[in-house]
């Protein structure tokens, strides 16, 4: 009876690991040198990119103009996952120029922001 508890409980957690280790087909598509395409957010801010903070940008001698990222390509340089396991990927502009003037790399939720729209493939 012990075995017979014993095999089921590991056929359990083997199901689960193997759960959890399966990615989305997005995650697949994207890899480093791709490129993307950053759309206006659906709310005032962008909410899965991480953008420098209005302040950040001014101190660094960026000029603060939203308006001008949608529309832009960018290239996937990095893809990592942060600690909670959520995949994050390092944006370039494709044009080489800086974000703001002042910011050569942002950073994004993948997932996240394909789902709101915000990142384009």
């Amino acid at each position: 009876m012990k075995n017979v508890i014993l095999i089921v409980v590991f056929a359990l957690f083997s199901l689960n690991l193997e759960a959890q280790q399966q990615k989305t087909g997005i995650e697949n598509d994207v890899k480093v040198g791709t490129m993307l395409t950053i759309n206006k957010p659906s709310t005032q801010e962008y909410m899965h990119i991480q953008f420098p903070r209005r302040n950040i940008i001014i101190k660094r001698g960026g000029i603060v103009n939203m308006n001008n990222i949608s529309g832009k390509e960018v290239v996937v340089s990095k893809i990592g996952e942060n600690r909670k396991g959520v995949v994050v990927v390092t944006l370039k502009r494709a044009d080489g120029r800086k974000f703001f003037n002042s910011f050569p790399i942002v950073k994004a939720n993948l997932n996240d922001a394909l789902a709101a729209g915000e990142l384009v493939l």
